[in-house]
This record gives C-alpha cells, sequence and structure tokens, in this order.
C-alpha cells in the first residue's frame, strides 16, 4: 500500500488525480499529515506547499537512489511517481517520456538497480539536472556500488566520502552513510565500516534512520565475532540486537525481524546460551515459513542444527537427533548441486553427530557406518587440492569421530584418526593459525593415548614426538587453557617414563 502524506486541503484533488488510473484507488491511501506522523518510506510520498516531496527511504523498498528534494505538483509527476513505486514503468514512460525525460532517466535507473541491470555512471552527470552536488555525489556512488558489474572501488569510496562531505543535514549523512559502510562491509573493510556506520548513527535523527543504522552496525560487528570471544561484544550485540527486534515487532517487518532474530540466536550460541539461542531460532523459522524465502528458511534450519549440536556436545546428548534432524532440513534446500559448500559443512556436521548419538551398543556399528559415510561425502567436496583449509577441518574433525567409533574387525580407527590429523597438521601453520593448529595437536596427543603403548617395551620415539608436540603447544597456543592442557599431557609422559625407568 502506497501512502500520501498531505494536509487536508489538497486530498480532494489528490483523489481525483489518482481516480484517473483504473483501480490506482484501491492501492494508494491519503492521510493527513497533521494527524500520522511520515514514515520514511519508498512507499510513501509527501504533498505540501504546492510540490510532491519523495521521503528517505530507511525500509529499503527500493534502491538507496536520491530523486530530487521536491518535484512539481502536478498530476503525470504525481502518478508517474505512484506508477514507479508500483513497479510499473510502462506507465511512468507514458507519463514522463516527453515531459520530463532526466526525471524517466532516473526512475528507469530506479528500475535497472532494482533488477539488478548493468547502469553506464557515465549517464548521470549529464542527465541529472535536479540534482544538487550533494545528490550528484551520493547516486554516483551508489550506481557504481550497485549497478556496475566490474566498479572501480576506490572511485565508489570517493563519491561516498564526497556525499558524506556535502550533506546539506545529519539525517542525509546517515543515509550515506549506511550504504558507504555496506560497501566497505562487502569489501572485507570491517573495521573502516564501523568507523563508518558509527559516525552514520550518531547523525541520524529520525528513530527509523537509528534502527537501520544500529541493524548495520550490528551485522558489521558479528563479521568481527571470532574465538576466543569477546564477552563485552557479545553482550553489546545482544543489546542492540534487542532494540532493534523490538522495533520491527512494531513496524510488523517479518523479514526483517526474522533476519534479526537469526543474528540473535547465533550470538547466543556463541555465548552459549543454548536455551534463548533456540528461541529465536525457532520463532525466525516460524516466520520465515510464511514468506517465500527457501534459502533465509534453510538458513535458519542450519543455525538451529549448529546450536542444537553444540549444546548436545555440552552434556545434553538427546539434543543430537535433533539437531540431525535440522540439518537435514536445511540440506533439502543446500543439495550438494545447489549449495556444494555448504551441503559439504552439513556432511561434516553430520557425521560428528552420528559418531555421538546416543543408542544401544548394537546399533553403534551402524551409526559408526553412517557418520563416515557422511565424512567421506565431505571429503569428495572439500578437497585437499581445491578447499585446503576446509578439507583440514573435515580431516580434524573426522578424525575425532573416528576415535569414538567401535572397535573395527579389519582396520584400526585410532590409527585412521591419527592419518587424518596429521593430515590437518600438514595444512594448519603455527605462524597463521595458531589456535587451530593446537587444537589437532592436542586431538593428536589424545588419539595418541587411546593407542596405548606395548605393555613389554618403551617406544622412546613415540613418547619424544609425543612430547614435542605438547611443547608446540606451549610455544604457539594463544589460549592459555589450551597450554593447560598441554602441560597435562607433559606430566602424564613424565609419568609414563618414570614407570618405565
Amino acid at each position: 500500500m502506497l501512502t500520501i502524506y498531505s494536509p487536508t486541503k489538497y486530498h480532494a484533488d489528490l483523489a481525483a488525480v489518482i481516480a484517473r488510473e483504473e483501480r490506482l484507488g484501491e492501492l494508494v491511501r491519503l492521510v493527513d499529515y497533521l494527524e500520522e506522523r511520515p514514515v520514511p518510506s519508498a512507499l510513501n510520498l509527501v504533498v505540501r506547499d504546492d510540490a510532491i516531496h519523495p521521503l528517505l527511504d530507511w525500509f529499503d523498498v527500493l534502491p538507496p537512489y536520491l530523486l530530487a528534494e521536491k518535484l512539481p505538483l502536478t498530476p503525470a509527476y504525481l502518478l508517474a511517481l505512484l506508477f514507479a513505486r508500483l513497479n510499473n514503468y510502462e506507465r511512468v514512460y507514458h507519463y514522463l517520456a516527453d515531459l520530463d525525460p532526466a526525471l524517466n532517466h532516473e526512475l528507469d535507473v530506479y528500475n535497472r538497480l532494482q533488477h539488478g541491470l548493468t547502469i553506464d555512471p557515465g549517464d548521470l552527470g549529464s542527465s541529472l539536472e535536479h540534482f544538487d552536488e550533494y545528490r550528484l555525489m551520493h547516486n554516483h556512488a551508489v550506481v557504481r556500488h550497485y549497478g556496475v558489474e566490474k566498479a572501480d572501488h576506490e572511485q565508489t569510496k570517493y563519491f561516498y566520502l564526497e556525499a558524506l562531505e556535502l550533506a546539506p543535514s545529519p539525517e542525509y549523512r546517515a543515509y550515506t552513510a549506511r550504504q558507504f559502510g555496506t560497501l566497505l562491509m562487502d569489501l572485507g573493510e570491517v573495521a573502516d565500516a564501523i568507523r563508518v556506520l558509527q559516525v552514520g548513527l550518531a547523525s541520524a535523527e529520525s528513530p527509523e534512520g537509528k534502527t537501520a543504522l544500529r541493524h548495520t552496525l550490528c551485522q558489521a560487528r558479528m563479521q568481527t565475532v571470532a574465538e576466543p570471544f569477546d564477552q563485552a561484544l557479545l553482550t553489546t550485540l545482544k543489546e542492540d540486537l534487542w532494540q532493534v527486534l523490538q522495533t520491527y515487532e512494531r513496524q510488523n517487518r517479518p523479514l526483517e525481524t526474522a533476519l534479526i532474530l537469526l543474528d540473535a540466536g547465533t550470538i547466543c550460541h556463541y555465548d552459549k546460551s543454548w536455551s534463548e539461542g533456540l528461541g529465536y531460532l525457532s520463532r525466525a523459522i516460524g516466520l520465515l515459513e510464511g514468506l517465500e524465502v527457501p534459502e533465509l528458511l534453510a538458513d535458519a534450519f542450519l543455525r538451529k542444527g549448529t546450536l542444537l549440536f553444540s549444546w548436545a556436545q555440552s552434556g545434553n546428548p538427546q539434543f543430537y537427533r535433533k539437531a540431525a534432524e535440522a540439518l537435514h532440513q536445511a540440506a533439502r534446500t543446500f543439495t550438494r548441486e545447489r549449495s556444494p559448500l555448504i551441503y559439504a559443512d552439513i556432511q561434516q556436521h553430520l557425521g560428528l553427530i552420528y559418531a555421538e548419538v546416543p543408542d544401544e551398543a548394537k546399533k553403534k556399528g551402524m551409526w559408526a557406518a553412517v557418520s563416515s559415510t557422511a565424512f567421506q561425502e565431505a571429503m569428495t567436496i572439500l578437497t585437499k587440492e581445491a578447499h585446503p583449509q576446509q578439507y583440514a577441518t573435515v580431516c580434524n574433525h573426522y578424525g575425532n569421530a573416528l576415535i569414538k567409533y567401535p572397535a573395527a574387525k579389519l582396520t584400526d580407527n585410532v590409527e585412521k584418526a591419527l592419518y587424518f590429523y596429521q593430515e590437518a597438521l600438514q595444512l594448519r601453520p603455527a605462524a597463521t593459525m595458531p589456535r587451530e593448529r593446537s587444537l589437532t595437536l592436542l586431538n593428536y596427543l589424545e588419539g595418541q593415548w587411546q593407542l596405548g603403548m606395548p605393555e613389554d617395551a618403551f617406544d622412546a620415539a613415540r613418547v619424544a614426538e609425543m612430547q614435542a608436540k605438547a611443547e608446540e603447544i606451549i610455544a604457539i597456543s594463544p589460549d592459555p587453557s589450551l597450554v593447560e592442557e598441554a602441560r597435562n599431557h607433559l606430566d602424564k609422559l613424565d609419568l609414563l617414563k618414570a614407570a618405565y625407568a
């Protein structure tokens, strides 16, 4: 539904113009802007002082391309703007092609941005006669950001920076800052994105602008979350996401609400607030099931499955089966053909789950076979040559699973686990991946203990290797808890050497 906010003195004339187009009145409502505050969305217009005023679009209804601050209040201009918002560009052309070719071109840019079509930035400078310098800079940045296949990112940054300098008000500065921050996130320049978005949040004057900036800032900060987790950052994210969530729920925005719930569930996963996180993700799934967004729904099931898996690993094995159910739901959309990398990640999670799922002893061999099949499926996609780091992760996880399998008649599962740990260690250098290498080294040491020592002989070479690996953890690990585990292994090795002395 489109809304026109205006003093009541305009309502009769506006209604008459709208009535010229069959059934358009069913899609447009007229509101006294003295009784209801205009909502800053591309679906809304303000009519006052004998002019049409487009509003900033904080609801992301249309691409973030700025029209002139005011346009002539005539039937042709009004109907063209309404039809542009209804995505009927044939009627836009009908009204503007001869009357105002420049505005017709601007609305065509909207259309092309909205549908992912390529735009030549060279058109903007000569054809957008309505624009002041700020809007011209902002739109040059937006067109290069969203409408050019191989844009010069430094040039795009330049136009955004110029627009920030020229912004006619704090609210416009905030609007540009949000788009600039999004570009920087896309380029992986997250620290700069956070700084720009903080400027935008401080500049925003409207509650809608503050909410949009706060949400985008949360998205940027989410990209900085990594182990070991910064508890202060997690707390800040939970508080900000909760604030945005409450606003989106009041505004009845189910898709945006679901996206916030997904992020909140993920933060709770990191924070080990299992029950709270599961509640958020279940609410997100309920909302997404009513919308036609299959990939987002599958992502919600994937997040639910991984949260339940982590919860199960934290001493609640009853959640393994529910985790598997959620992951299988995700795999219906994230198939091997459509999303091979996500599919492979699902398979390795299933491999870990089936290695630990509680069941009677006689079924453990069956679950081990299912688990092994899942890992092997993942490794056909995440190969050592094509995806070395993901391959290392699968090897590490497969090793952990093999150690939990029941004893096999034809192979030694622990020996196989040690092989896969060695495969992972080859691809996890101490200089760049000290934490990941330390975790795999600890897994390797645990596997060596499970392999056991011969009763009648002291394997000095093997003990020396284990000691070297434990000492390496102490030397490289950034995590004190991992260093403590390594010291415990050294103590056990000292006791072993003493027993054979």
